[in-house]
């Protein structure tokens, strides 16, 4: 099999379907090489299977990486208004909820995979599956693909093979060989948005704990970040979307062997003070109250045990035994539980990675290769990650468009016999 295309999108995730999608619109013929038996697996997940694909606050804010800016020319292209637009026109009726975040009103991550593949079905893009790619070279200003099933070849080639993340998906950085080879510097990825782990031994004890909890990340004692939410204790360590937020910070920051800490406010609308007030009119209130007693409607009682024992006070003390300073000390506690991070869960457990090719070495307003002509990338095997929240995916969605747009519309004027 000798196939020859205008553009080849390398990856049918959801950056990769969209950036065909925009090829073939600008009238380029266009293929993706997937190397799974399907595509978009990893869309599937996303949401808890229900697919939040993006959210109505937008900004540089909601990115990370080495560049956050980068995200911005893509953005503007395409962006929030393009977005619900471009899912309504193929298909998928987006309902807003209170937060903000954007769902298929189907309620199902299924709904927008299956959508994306009819439209690639209407433009005659073709997807080859478990495409087994040997690899990829330019020679005289055109693209060659050794596969498994022949050889393919294009002017133009989008890059869109993900991150490490969700191996069992597809996303297992196979991609990043073939970014290396044609010069582009990487940056080392890391799992982000994952749940991280700490070393302390009361977090068993812990477990299963949910709070409304104020997180801040700490790295050689200095605060770097810090995010507020439903925190979820667990026996290996902390976890939930504020977990979630600081976590590819923390990795980072691990990666260089620095210190790493959270600190975990469990009444973050309650000053010490307010606290320290309360616990005395409790203790004139009934002196003979046991300390473990007096935070019923406040704390879960395993971590109430867990502070009491971390301030070294005996839960069946009676209050009017507790002096000022072991009232200060449980309050301390409260407002500022440390846990030391020593890692995370792996790669297969986080929702993205930090990490990819470098943005120094990309035209944003096009998604192109600065260093070679007729490559472009789009989603997260580029060093851009997002918030929590439909950030990742309208990345996908923005870098995708831009890229197959720019790549199609490349070949119009490229004159390049194949």
């Amino acid at each position: 099999m000798n196939q020859a295309y205008d553009v080849i999108v390398v990856g049918g995730g959801a950056a990769g379907m969209v950036a065909a999608v925009s090829a073939a619109r600008t009238g380029a013929r266009t293929a993706i090489l997937e190397h799974m038996e399907c595509a978009g697996k990893k869309l599937l997940s996303t949401g808890n299977g229900k697919c939040n694909f993006t959210n109505r606050a937008q900004g540089v804010e909601y990115y990370r990486g080495q560049d956050p800016a980068f995200v911005l020319p893509a953005l503007r292209q395409f962006g929030l208004p393009k977005t619900l637009a471009f899912f309504q026109e193929i298909g998928v009726w987006p309902r807003e909820k209170r937060d903000g975040y954007y769902y298929p009103a189907s309620g199902q991550a299924s709904s927008v995979r299956d959508a994306l593949l009819m439209e690639l079905k209407r433009l005659q893009v073709k997807v080859y599956y478990q495409i087994g790619i040997r690899g990829i070279q330019r020679q005289k200003g055109i693209f060659l693909f050794d596969t498994k099933q022949g050889l393919f070849q294009s002017r133009a080639c989008v890059i869109a093979t993900g991150g490490k993340a969700a191996k069992k998906t597809g996303s297992d950085g196979s991609g990043i060989p073939y970014i290396l080879g044609f010069g582009h510097k990487v940056a080392e990825f890391v799992p982000a948005l994952v749940q991280m782990q700490g070393k302390q031994s009361f977090l068993k004890e812990l477990a299963g704990i949910r709070a409304d909890a104020s997180l801040r990340l700490l790295v050689e004692g200095e605060m770097v970040c810090q995010d507020r939410g439903e925190v979820q204790l667990t026996e290996f360590g902390v976890s939930g979307i504020p977990a979630f937020q600081v976590s590819r910070y923390a990795l980072l920051a691990l990666r260089e062997q620095k210190s790493v800490q959270a600190v975990l406010d469990f009444a973050p609308d309650v000053t010490k003070e307010e606290l320290m007030a309360y616990c005395k009119r409790q203790q004139k209130r009934s002196p003979s109250g046991a300390v473990k007693d007096i935070f019923p409607g406040l704390w879960n009682q395993k971590l109430v045990f867990v502070l009491l024992k971390e301030a070294g006070v005996l839960g069946d003390s009676p209050l009017s035994r507790c002096r000022e300073a072991d009232f200060a000390r449980i309050c301390a506690l409260g407002k500022g539980l440390v846990v030391d991070i020593v890692g995370s869960k792996s790669f297969d457990a986080a929702q993205v990675c930090a990490g990819g090719v470098c943005t120094s070495q990309i035209t944003p307003e096009t998604m192109e290769s600065r260093l070679v002509p007729g490559l472009y990338f789009a989603g997260e095997v580029v060093d851009i990650d997002g918030m929590c929240g439909g950030y990742n995916l309208q990345w996908a969605w923005s870098s995708g468009w831009v890229a197959g747009k720019h790549a199609g519309e490349s070949t119009r004027n490229r004159e390049t016999a194949m």
